[in-house]
């Protein structure tokens, strides 16, 4: 019975009640390491699914749309709410600014090389975006743990002086206060397994997703400034 009762009081709230400034703190850049990695996570995978829907579907419908004559207009009539839509607007914009030949520095260079700076600046802000977030999970994969490891350390110190204070240094006086130390290192872990496992499946898919993008903007090039005049020849 007597056995009973000590491990009922070995338990996560004694390990909360006996935490002293230093170890509150600790707890809390865990805590908040975990809420906002975990806000991220949920936010960026929702994100991610309805981006990639979004721009499936305007794939499908621009190149199953009318003739390159009627490109801007379906374009300009289109619900820009994805990457690829937001580029095919971008060049499509270009192309029309760089045709009027007018005499500015943005068209400086004709119609292929504005092109081709606007495409680039349009992928650079889509990368970008795409990386919003992954410092912070960066982060809290990497100090996750150290942080708990110091929480560990710190109160295992102040365990031993409470023993060494009491006199007493049998099994069952020691085996609770460094156990619930170790309870510093396995939240530290809890924290960083799932913001490491997010970081590394976000930074595939922005990988991939941007390679997708720019295969999409060597399209759009070649459709904007090639005649469709059997040539082959640049316009």
């Amino acid at each position: 019975m007597e056995q009973s009762v000590v491990v009922e009081g070995l338990g996560f709230a004694h390990f909360l009640g006996h935490l002293d400034g230093v170890g509150r703190v600790v707890l809390g850049l865990l805590l908040l390491m975990s809420v906002a990695s975990w806000y991220l996570i949920v936010t960026r995978w929702l994100g991610n699914f309805l981006a990639q829907r979004q721009a499936e579907a305007f794939l499908q419908r621009f190149w199953q749309g009318g003739s390159r004559s009627e490109l801007a207009a379906r374009l300009h009539a289109e619900k820009i709410d994805n990457a690829f839509a937001r580029l095919a607007l971008d060049a499509v914009d270009a192309a029309e600014e760089a045709a009027r030949g007018e005499d500015s520095l943005k068209t400086a260079g004709g119609l292929a090389e504005y092109l081709t700076r606007t495409l680039n600046n349009s992928i650079d802000q889509e990368a970008a975006a795409a990386e919003h977030g992954l410092t912070v999970l960066a982060s809290a994969g990497s100090a996750a743990p150290y942080i708990g490891l110091f929480g560990t350390v710190w109160s295992i110190y102040h365990a031993l002086v409470q023993i060494g204070l009491s006199g007493q240094g049998t099994l069952d006086k020691v085996a609770g206060p460094v156990g619930e130390a170790l309870i510093m290192t396995a939240l530290g872990l809890a924290v960083a397994i799932p913001a490491v496992l997010a970081y590394n499946a976000f930074s595939r898919r922005n990988r991939l997703w941007l390679a997708r993008l720019e295969g999409f903007a060597h399209d759009l090039y070649v459709l904007l400034t090639v005649r469709n005049d059997g040539t082959g020849r640049g316009a």
